[in-house]
């Protein structure tokens, strides 16, 4: 018996890579795998700059801070500044129980994430024990503002944002 024409005929179907389904499904994890590229790229580029290698070295020095502190306490120390952005200029006075301190001393403007951009800065007051410091453009981030004395025997420290305020004060704790 011969056989008969399909009554309907088929369709042609076209290969898979010619529907819209099978690149919409893939791109999803497409996705997925740039996004890791540019990750790992990111964290190969950018280093943690937080950690630390010589993390229990640093742990010890926390007592010496802390007797750097206590010594800042012992003296009555107070720093307080002022900003000029448009001059780019830090003046500031260093007090020791209420009268002006002459010897030079150094202030640490640490970046909260980028050590390369920290700035060290040597003051170096005149008689009435004013120090006039030129800054470089500050960048308007929160400042990490350590006051020291050049053999580092005590500190002064506090966070400082100049986006928010130009004046800065450091006062020496009672109870570090």
């Amino acid at each position: 018996m011969p056989t008969l024409p399909p009554v309907f005929p088929q369709p042609v179907v076209p290969p898979w890579y010619r529907h819209r389904w099978p690149w919409f499904i893939m791109l999803g994890p497409a996705a997925v795998i740039l996004a890791t590229a540019v990750t790992v790229g990111l964290a190969i580029r950018q280093p943690d700059a937080v950690v630390v290698d010589d993390y229990y070295k640093r742990g010890k020095a926390i007592n010496q801070d802390l007797r750097r502190d206590r010594a800042a306490t012992a003296l009555n120390l107070a720093f307080t500044a002022r900003h000029d952005a448009k001059a780019g200029v830090l003046e500031g006075r260093l007090e020791s129980f209420g009268r002006p301190m002459r010897a030079p001393f150094r202030i640490l403007l640490a970046h909260p994430t980028l050590p390369r951009k920290d700035l060290m800065l040597d003051a170096r007051p005149d008689a009435h024990g004013v120090a006039a410091i030129r800054l470089p453009a500050l960048e308007m981030t929160h400042w990490r503002v350590v006051v020291e004395d050049e053999g580092r025997a005590w500190r002064l420290a506090r966070a400082w944002s100049p986006a928010s305020t130009d004046k800065l004060e450091i006062v020496a704790d009672p109870e570090p």
